[in-house]
């Protein structure tokens, strides 16, 4: 599998996952795992062979948000920062958070309103204030 977890093998600490195959989600119990290159192997409780193994692949896995560790300060779930409103510090709105993507020098927001835009994510440089509270990511970022 590959995981986006950071180490990859951080999966395998969440011992109960919920798994997408063909549009129906379902819940499986990791049994053990390890890193293998740059995926990650595991087993889960009632598969125990090959084939029965060939039906999981292709398939999603999720956690709960609430089996995540909290957060440290400055940091982020990118689920957490999806659809929030992105404004500049001038007070002009860019539109909302679409999704995030890392490129290797920094993770880029992607947002969706009169167009698209790339806002690297460089938090007291670009990224001025996430507030969750009023749902507000405000930058300073020239997008013309």
């Amino acid at each position: 599998m590959f995981s986006y977890t950071q180490p990859r093998e951080a999966i395998l600490d969440y011992g109960r996952w919920f798994v997408q195959c063909r549009g129906a989600w379902q819940t499986a119990t990791v049994v053990e795992g390890q890193r293998h290159g740059k995926s990650v192997i595991a087993h889960l409780e009632g598969v125990d062979d090959r084939d029965q193994a060939i039906e999981w692949v292709g398939c999603d896995i999720a956690i709960r948000h609430d089996d995540l560790p909290e957060a440290e300060d400055g940091r982020y779930y990118w689920a957490d920062l999806e659809g929030m409103r992105v404004v500049h510090r001038d007070g002009t709105e860019l539109g909302r958070v679409a999704y995030l993507m890392e490129t290797g020098a920094n993770d880029v927001l992607v947002t969706e309103g009169e167009r698209e835009r790339l806002i690297p994510f460089i938090a007291d440089k670009v990224i001025l204030a996430v507030d969750f509270a009023e749902g507000v990511i405000s930058v300073d970022w020239e997008w013309d």
